[in-house]
């Protein structure tokens, strides 16, 4: 009876493969820029660009952040860094860089009902009077032209919005090789209703945002604002989602703690808050592992059941490995093969955010984070 019950989990595993590997091929042919792109206009016809970057207790990243920024060749372009209340020297290395023309805005005391990142990225664009306002993590760094792509992008395509999803251009740390898979369910489960959106690097027509949708003040409370956004700008067609890659220059480097730390922040809301939803969630990952239990555990003379375990387990990490190879510089194929311990790390993020949630002890750079559903 088991083994029967095996075979017919081998068998939804198989169109779940398939299914998934229709999606990331659809994903890398709609998400990437197919047209050379040049934004070589005069001066005086390009749109100009405020970069704003929030920032809390960011010591660590900030300079190579800042350098990469300044180092853009993109003519109408203004800075901003909002420090939002650290409690290390981050004022005073942002403050270092107003010789290279970087605004220093301090960040005024959280008020009530507000999310800390969005009452900063709201504080931001008050400040901010560019066409296009372009909001960045401090640990997402930018190459020379990326900015000048992105703009030629988005007036190309007409778009209102676009977010980019950063490459690892780094390796061999842990960070790489057990990072979330926060970005590849984002790839895998993009729809109409709620499409991929990445929080590090996004960019919005700010008259847009702020006389269309009231800037974040309607959003205030929500976890990932971005992806309410750019759920209402994909209702006209005027929100664009690419992959980053090496020529347009979009990277990050974000510790391993601190991609879990969001991952559970973020986990529990992406399944609207619902603990029977979320349980499916765990179930669905719990099924993603049985091949390589089988594998494992399996009696030797059970060949054909591990011979349809070798097939399924090799696929999926055969799969997991040309997402990495699209995203990841170096290293991907190391990440590739740890993908049943990265399942269960995305298991144990899952049951950590309902707990931590429940008991109201998600936190966001210091700041409790209530519960409000995102997508």
């Amino acid at each position: 009876m088991l083994e029967l019950i095996i075979y017919v989990v081998f068998v939804g595993l198989t169109f779940v493969l398939i299914f998934m590997a229709w999606k990331l091929n659809f994903a890398f042919r709609k998400f990437r820029i197919k047209k050379p792109l040049n934004a070589a206009n005069p001066i005086g016809e390009l749109p100009s660009v405020s970069v704003c970057i929030p920032a809390r207790n960011e010591m660590h990243a900030m300079t190579q952040c800042l350098e990469r920024v300044i180092a853009s060749n993109y003519p109408k372009l203004e800075i901003i860094v909002l420090d939002d209340s650290s409690a290390d020297n981050t004022s005073v290395l942002i403050k270092s860089f107003a010789h290279a023309g970087v605004r220093f805005v301090e960040g005024s005391p959280l008020a009530e009902g507000w999310l800390g990142k969005n009452y900063a990225l709201q504080g931001l664009l008050n400040e901010a009077s560019g066409t296009y306002v372009f909001y960045m993590d401090v640990d997402t760094q930018i190459a020379t032209d990326t900015i000048s792509q992105l703009v030629a992008y988005a007036r190309q395509e007409n778009a209102l919005m676009v977010s980019v999803l950063p490459r690892r251009e780094d390796a061999w740390r842990a960070s790489v090789v057990f990072g979330t898979l926060r970005y590849f369910w984002e790839l895998l489960f993009h729809r109409a209703s709620a499409p991929a959106t990445a929080s590090s690097a996004w960019m919005i027509n700010r008259q847009t945002l702020i006389e269309k949708y009231n800037g974040f003040n309607d959003i205030k409370s929500i976890i990932q604002p971005e992806s309410s956004l750019s759920s209402l700008l994909m209702q006209d067609d005027k929100y664009r989602f690419v992959i980053g890659t090496k020529k347009l220059g979009v990277a990050y480097e974000k510790k391993w703690r601190s991609q879990i730390d969001t991952s559970i922040r973020l986990a529990f809301p992406v399944f609207k808050n619902n603990i029977a939803l979320t349980i499916t969630g765990i179930a669905a990952q719990l099924m993603l592992l049985v091949p390589f239990v089988v594998l494992v555990f399996a009696p030797s003379d059970m060949s054909t059941l591990r011979l349809i375990a070798g097939c399924l387990a090799a696929g999926y990490i055969g799969l997991f490995a040309t997402y990495l190879s699209h995203t990841h510089r170096r290293g991907w194929w190391l990440s590739a093969v740890v993908w049943p311990v990265l399942i269960i790390q995305e298991i144990v993020i899952l049951v950590t955010s309902i707990i931590l949630y429940g008991q109201h002890r998600i936190n966001w750079k210091g700041r409790s984070v209530s519960l409000i559903a995102d997508k």
